[in-house]
């Protein structure tokens, strides 16, 4: 199994395999988007550290239940031969209806075969009004590599 684009990267192939990341976690399909990630990758999500497949599924699964109407923005950093740096924001509500816009940074580094093997992500959480959301499902393929404002 392979996920072009492959490493080591450069301007274009990093911003591909962001937008990638970026329209696979859009899709909220936990199975679908454990397949970018080897089968023994490693993740450090906040407080939680998360080995293998099989608990990204469980992982991305949880989240998707109490992150409702989730959708995200990621935006390539920097990058450098098997890795890639990003900070993004995703926008989601609770069960009781409190809207949050996540901010955050992921460092990533994948294997020749373009799966990601290590991620690590440091995100922070602000409660918005619905009135504040700037983030309404996927993005539009005209904004593709587009930046997005961090207020």
């Amino acid at each position: 199994m392979s996920r072009p684009p492959f490493p080591p990267f450069d301007a274009e192939s990093a911003a591909k395999k962001v937008q990638a990341a970026e329209d696979g976690w859009n899709t909220r399909n936990a199975e679908k988007v454990a397949l970018a990630y080897t089968e023994d990758s490693v993740w450090r999500n906040r407080d939680t550290h998360v080995v293998g497949r099989e608990d990204i599924v469980r992982f991305l699964t949880q989240k998707w239940e109490r992150e409702l109407d989730y959708a995200l923005r990621k935006e390539l950093w920097s990058y450098t031969d098997n890795r890639i740096g990003v900070r993004f924001q995703y926008e989601s509500h609770n069960a009781e209806g409190q809207w949050f816009r996540s901010y955050g940074n992921e460092l990533w580094e994948f294997t020749p075969d373009g799966l990601m093997a290590r991620r690590e992500a440091s995100i922070n959480d602000r409660p918005i009004d619905e009135s504040e959301r700037r983030i309404f499902g996927p993005r539009p393929e005209s904004e593709h590599g587009k930046t997005f404002d961090i207020y």
